[in-house]
C-alpha cells in the first residue's frame, strides 16, 4: 500500500490581495468615513471595498487555497486602511486575524471552516472574538466568563452578554467565548452563526472615537450551536497561558492601524498649513520655521515607530520569537507615537484643529481608542519591568568588619 498525498484544496475563486491598490482603497474609505462617524453608521460600503481587492481574506492559509500573507503584509494593509477609515481598519484586523490564527493552528472545524471560506469567497463575510463582558471586562486580567454553555443533546445552548463587540451588526461568524455548566467548567469559543435565533444585538454603542465600528452589546438567549462548533475547549489554564504569536499579530496590526490614522492627520495638516495665509504674515504658515520644525518632528516620531513595527513583523514571520515578545513593547512605542503626533497637530493650529468642520478632531477622537486595545500600556510596562529587573542579580551586602559589630551598630 503506498502513501498518498492528502487532497489538494478545492479552488475557492478568492481575489488575490492587491496591495498595490492600497491607496486607492484607503480614498474610498476616506470618502465617507466623516459621514459615518458623525451618523455612528457602520461602513458596509468601504468593507466591500477591502473585500473586492482581495484584502479582507488576504491571511487566509496556502494549505486552505488561501494567499497566505503574513504578519508585514497585514501590518501595510492596516496601516493604509487606518488612514483612510479606522473603523473599516478594525473589523478588517479581526478577520485578517482569525484566518491568519487557522492558518498556524488548523482548530476550526473542517466543514465550518470550508463553509466560512466559500462565503468569503462570494462576498465579505466579517469574523470576531467576543469576549468582553459588563462584569467580567476584559478576559486578559483574569476570571472566568459568565456566558454559559449548557449541553443538550447534540448541541450546546448558550446564554450571555457580551459588550464592545466590534462589528457586531456586520459579522458573519462571532467566537464568543464561554465556560460550560459541567462540575469542573471548561472554557472555550463557540463559533455562533450571524442571525441565529435567540441572538440580539443592541444597538448601545455612543463613543467618543471609531464611532462607525458599532461595537455593540451582543445578548444570547439559548442559542444553539453544534456540539462540534467549538475551538480551544479546555479546564482554564490548560491551553498553557498566552500566545506570542497571536499577541504580536494584535499588537503590531493594531499599532499599524493607528499609526494609519496620525499619517492622516499629518496630512491633513500639511496641507491646511500650506493653504492657511493669515494677512498678518503675507505668506503660508508653511513657511515658517516653527511649523516647518514641528511637522519635521511629528514625520520623524511617526517614521521611527513605522520601522519598529515593521521590521519586527518581519522578524515575526521569520520565526523570530525575540521579536514576538518585544511586539508589546512596539505597541506602547507606536501607539503613543501616533497620539502623540496627532495631540502635537492639534495644539499646532489651535481652534482650526478642533472643529467640526476639519477632521483633525475626528482623527484625535480615534488614535485615542488606541489605549484600550489588548495589550494595555500598565501590563506591558509592568511586565517589561520584572523582566529588566530580574536580569540584574543583586549584589550581597557587604560584610561588616568585625570591630563595627563590637561598637554598638
Amino acid at each position: 500500500m503506498t502513501a498518498t498525498s492528502p487532497p489538494a484544496p478545492p479552488p475557492l475563486r478568492l481575489v488575490p490581495p492587491d496591495l498595490d491598490r492600497l491607496p486607492e482603497v484607503a480614498a474610498v474609505l476616506a470618502a465617507r468615513a466623516a459621514e459615518h462617524d458623525r451618523d455612528a453608521t457602520f461602513p458596509f460600503e468601504g468593507v466591500a471595498a477591502v473585500h473586492e481587492a482581495g484584502l479582507l481574506t488576504a491571511t487566509v492559509g496556502r494549505a486552505h487555497g488561501g494567499p497566505g500573507c503574513g504578519l508585514a503584509d497585514t501590518v501595510r494593509i492596516l496601516q493604509a486602511l487606518g488612514g483612510g477609515d479606522p473603523a473599516v481598519a478594525l473589523v478588517t484586523a479581526m478577520t485578517l486575524f482569525t484566518h491568519a490564527a487557522q492558518a498556524r493552528s488548523g482548530n476550526w472545524p473542517q466543514a465550518v471552516h470550508a463553509r466560512l471560506l466559500e462565503e468569503s469567497a462570494a462576498r465579505p463575510v466579517l469574523v470576531n472574538a467576543l469576549r468582553v463582558e459588563p462584569d467580567l471586562g476584559s478576559p486578559v486580567r483574569g476570571g472566568l466568563p459568565a456566558t454559559v454553555a449548557r449541553r443538550r443533546g447534540d448541541h450546546w445552548e448558550l446564554t450571555g452578554h457580551k459588550i464592545f463587540s466590534t462589528g457586531a451588526e456586520a459579522l458573519g461568524w462571532m467566537l464568543v467565548w464561554a465556560r460550560t455548566d459541567e462540575e469542573a467548567p471548561r472554557v472555550g469559543s463557540f463559533l455562533v452563526r450571524s442571525g441565529s435565533e435567540g441572538l440580539e444585538v443592541l444597538p448601545t454603542w455612543n463613543h467618543l472615537g471609531l464611532r462607525a465600528s458599532r461595537s455593540d452589546d451582543v445578548l444570547l438567549d439559548s442559542v444553539q450551536v453544534p456540539l462540534g462548533h467549538v475551538i480551544g475547549l479546555a479546564e482554564p489554564g490548560a491551553d498553557g497561558g498566552r500566545d506570542p504569536i497571536a499577541g504580536a499579530w494584535n499588537s503590531l496590526g493594531l499599532t499599524s492601524l493607528y499609526l494609519g490614522v496620525a499619517r492622516a492627520a499629518q496630512h491633513w495638516l500639511t496641507g491646511f498649513l500650506h493653504e492657511r495665509t493669515p494677512t498678518a504674515l503675507g505668506a503660508p504658515l508653511a513657511t515658517l520655521p516653527r511649523f516647518q520644525t514641528a511637522v519635521g518632528e511629528i514625520d520623524t516620531v511617526l517614521t521611527g515607530a513605522e520601522r519598529l513595527v515593521a521590521a519586527l513583523a518581519q522578524a515575526a514571520d521569520a520565526g523570530d520569537a525575540k521579536a514576538a515578545e518585544d511586539a508589546g513593547a512596539a505597541k506602547v512605542i507606536g501607539t503613543r507615537a501616533a497620539i502623540g503626533a496627532v495631540e502635537q497637530a492639534v495644539a499646532l493650529i489651535g481652534n482650526h484643529g478642533l472643529t467640526n468642520d476639519n477632521p483633525l478632531q475626528r482623527h484625535l477622537r480615534d488614535v485615542l481608542c488606541s489605549r484600550v486595545h489588548t495589550p494595555q500600556d500598565d501590563m506591558v510596562l509592568l511586565a517589561a519591568g520584572r523582566a529588566a529587573l530580574a536580569r540584574r542579580t543583586p549584589r550581597p551586602a557587604p560584610a561588616l568588619p568585625a570591630s563595627a559589630l563590637t561598637e554598638g551598630n
